[in-house]
């Protein structure tokens, strides 16, 4: 654990989708621990009397989570919101940078109107995560444009991936490579802190020891693999009009004491 850092939060709110709600951080099982939470648990550190809330729910595009959780974020009365939003419109047909930047925008005029810190990320080269998403380097690079523009235009914390290589490194990535793993969730809540200055979490975005090379038929092999079992059946939801997250609720709803997971506590 970091060293307790004093901060002026006191309730905080993530919105968002899978990544926020901590979908490749836990199980169906035991519940998604997920980037926020561990944001929240650092800045528990500093503050105990510290509310939380994750509104989050997988699946999301931006303007559904615009229409559904600004409301009931703004209902909280937060002084800390983070947003993250625009990963499941950038790899959907009919891609609109000013749409999606226009939907976040508006989310961070009334967060900030209400007197919110809020704190938004950037996201990394999602073709060097997934090859076959190459061709989506122009939307990223188009999509992060406009959020740091927003985000400057409204006094946003920006937590900015992009330039960064190591956010695209295999092992900061789950299975499926749409969402973070655990340690992937723990370097975002760590630049998350960083970028809202809390001491102790500069290292968040160091590299990692290297890969030894993989063999091509490994390399084959591997996404192979992939696309049998993660690429085949997202592309059959989205034949089928579905969504992962169909049907779900968010996970915490209502600011609420923030505890360690179990196996971290004394």
């Amino acid at each position: 654990m970091s060293l307790a850092a004093p901060h002026p939060y006191a309730r905080y709110v993530a919105i968002g989708d899978s990544q926020t709600e901590g979908v490749g951080d836990g199980d169906e099982t035991r519940g998604y621990r997920g980037w926020a939470d561990r944001l929240a648990e650092i800045l528990a550190e500093g503050r105990p009397d510290l509310g939380y809330a994750n509104l989050a729910v997988r699946g999301r595009v931006t303007a559904r989570i615009k229409a559904e959780q600004l409301g009931p974020a703004l209902a909280l009365k937060p002084d800390l919101v983070t947003v993250m939003a625009g990963m499941n419109d950038l790899v959907r047909p009919g891609f609109d940078a000013a749409r999606i930047a226009a939907d976040i925008e508006e989310m961070f005029t009334e967060l900030t109107g209400a007197g919110a810190r809020v704190a938004t990320v950037t996201f990394p080269d999602i073709g060097r995560i997934v090859p076959l998403a190459r061709r989506a380097l122009p939307r990223v690079l188009e999509l992060n444009a406009r959020i740091r523009a927003a985000a400057d235009r409204h006094g946003v914390v920006v937590l900015d991936t992009f330039p960064h290589r190591v956010t695209t490194d295999p092992r900061l990535w789950s299975r499926d490579r749409l969402h973070a793993s655990p340690l992937g969730h723990a370097r975002i809540a760590a630049g998350m802190a960083d970028a809202l200055g809390l001491p102790g979490h500069e290292g968040w975005c160091g590299t990692l020891s290297p890969l030894p090379p993989a063999s091509v038929l490994g390399a084959v092999t591997g996404e192979a693999r992939w696309l049998a079992g993660f690429m085949g059946p997202w592309l059959w939801r989205r034949l089928r009009g579905r969504s992962s997250g169909d049907g779900r609720e968010p996970k915490r709803p209502a600011l609420a004491e923030v505890r360690a997971p179990d196996h971290e506590r004394a």
